[in-house]
């Protein structure tokens, strides 16, 4: 029989790849002259030059800005948390070891509305003050502020850049470092000469992860009041009605975004060259015993960045709670619940499939054409969910414009068509890239030896592939499932009538100041969020 051409063959994945890319394509088209724009959109040009001329340089100052306050405190925190953690020895190490992480757990805008309630104006900590020491008017620093921001999205994203940096520094640092001291250098100088630049591609890679994350947000961003490039695009979409102008807006926001995933994806081909070979945890390299002052300033090290990006917040959030249950909206907490629930489980099932499907063609034929193909699949999981948004429904309209009886605008708004489409642009190269982690166990000569016992594509994965990637599968679907329930821009415009998430009512609640009734949608999805940190904590101690 003659086989199938490799064109034929391909088409499947080229229609997944162009299914996960198109809102990022349809972003970039809308600088191309189209006959389906609508009249509203002949404005974009005039509305980018106002904008030029008025808020968008306010835009970039301000995401500038955010962008190197954050990646400065992050990489701080984070680079000396695991330093810590891994080149000393001290009472309570193993156990910080997985209590920084706990910060992942954590949604940034949840944490913004637990600091913002505990510490404003009307907040307990300064009308106690104020009562206690008769004092008047405010007594702390505006929450609501860009320093604010700051504060929330260091303690909230440094993890990204303590488990880089912690990756690299135990693989070879405590063997060098001890090479260094045999050699006579001093402490200082085995820190500055040898460990720093042994984490500096990992510390690079964390930044690039963080800054991706910053400007991703917009919770954090829109509850603050802070004019970055997120909250532009969706003024432009929904206060201006011009849909080109979020476009194009979102367009400059997907080019900075994209240079940041080649930084990143520079910085951990650096890091895997860096730490290639050698031993973690020799009997020759142990950690250096802190003693004393040294040991404190370790504790205080490691204990500041859990208590201000998990304790506190927690804390502040169980205050309302504890103080009136009645308040909270427990009767629809379930509705809440059970739409997001429902919404992460169709999502997570869907992007397994795809990305089982990827994988399975890449471990078959992984030539570049293949591999191109996935790549630009994956390529949603660095843009921001408002760009996917608006990459979304731009195409939509042009559909709608040009044949509005097949009611493809209604389809995609009012069900959970929309919604499901946006988060599998944005996670499913979550779920990829855990398969493509399972299938790197498995060696290849099994396949050849299924081959070879007359075994066809659908055998090979029914009983070769699919038994040695459970636990794969597994991961890929709570990652993804973990993901969907936080995701708050997308979610915020694309949910069906009466669907409302729990990322979305903590949001509302929030927005509306009802900060006591959003801690119970948000300790749900901090509750959630620890899953996966725990199963990455425990993967962690195991190859120590």
């Amino acid at each position: 029989m003659r086989r199938t051409p490799f064109a034929f063959r391909s088409i499947p994945l080229i229609l997944f790849a162009g299914f996960l890319a198109l809102p990022v394509l349809a972003v970039l088209a809308s600088w191309l002259p189209l006959p389906l724009s609508g009249p509203g959109d002949a404005q974009a040009g005039p509305i980018l030059r106002e904008m030029a001329a008025t808020i968008l340089p306010g835009y970039v100052w301000t995401t500038l800005w955010l962008g190197l306050l954050v990646a400065l405190g992050a990489a701080l925190v984070g680079t000396g948390a695991a330093a810590t953690v891994t080149l000393f020895d001290f009472p309570g190490r193993r156990t910080f070891e997985w209590l920084l992480l706990l910060p992942l757990a954590m949604p940034a805008y949840v944490t913004a509305y637990a600091y913002t309630d505990f510490l404003q104006f009307s907040g307990p900590l300064q009308v106690g003050l104020r009562n206690t020491f008769g004092l008047e008017g405010r007594l702390l620093p505006e929450v609501r502020s860009l320093g604010g921001a700051v504060w929330v999205f260091i303690f909230s994203l440094y993890p990204y850049v303590y488990l880089l940096a912690r990756t690299a520094l135990g693989e070879r640092a405590a063997h060098l470092m001890e090479a260094a001291r045999l050699l006579g250098a001093p402490l200082s100088r085995r820190i500055r000469a040898v460990a720093l630049p042994l984490a500096r591609p990992a510390v690079a890679a964390g930044v690039a992860l963080v800054l991706m994350e910053t400007l991703a947000d917009f919770g954090v961003a829109s509850y603050f009041g802070i004019q970055t490039f997120t909250t532009g695009i969706y003024k432009a979409w929904l206060s201006m009605d011009n849909r080109l102008a979020a476009a194009q807006l979102a367009t400059m926001l997907l080019v900075v975004v994209m240079a940041l995933l080649h930084m990143e994806q520079r910085a951990q081909k650096r890091m895997r060259f860096a730490v290639s070979g050698g031993r973690a945890g020799s009997s020759e390299a142990q950690p250096l015993v802190l003693v004393g002052a040294h040991r404190w300033m370790a504790w205080t090290v490691c204990t500041v960045p859990v208590i201000m990006g998990f304790v506190a917040p927690v804390v502040f959030m169980l205050r309302p709670l504890a103080a009136d249950w009645s308040v909270l909206p427990w009767a629809r907490f379930l509705d809440w619940a059970w739409n997001s629930v429902r919404l992460g489980g169709i999502t997570a099932g869907f992007a397994v499939a795809i990305a089982l499907a990827l994988a399975f063609a890449v471990r078959r034929r992984p030539d570049r054409i293949t591999r191109g193909v996935v790549q630009l699949a994956s390529v949603g999981y660095a843009v921001p969910g408002a760009v996917i948004v608006v990459g979304l429904l731009l195409p939509v309209g042009w559909l709608q414009a040009a044949v509005p009886q097949w009611g493809v605008g209604a389809l995609v708004t009012s069900t959970a068509l929309g919604i499901v489409w946006a988060y599998l642009v944005r996670f499913c190269a979550v779920a990829l890239q855990s398969m493509q982690s399972g299938y790197a166990r498995i060696p290849l000569s099994l396949d050849a030896s299924a081959r070879m016992l007359g075994a066809g594509p659908v055998g090979l994965m029914a009983r070769v592939h699919w038994p040695l990637l459970k636990r794969s599968t597994a991961a890929a679907a709570l990652l993804v499932f973990v993901d969907v329930m936080k995701e708050l821009p997308a979610t915020m415009v694309l949910r069906p009538f009466n669907s409302d998430t729990l990322a979305v009512v903590a949001y509302q609640l929030a927005r509306d100041e009802r900060l006591g009734e959003a801690a119970l949608p948000s300790l749900a999805l901090v509750a959630v969020g620890l899953v996966p940190v725990i199963l990455l904590s425990r993967t962690l101690r195991s190859r120590q």
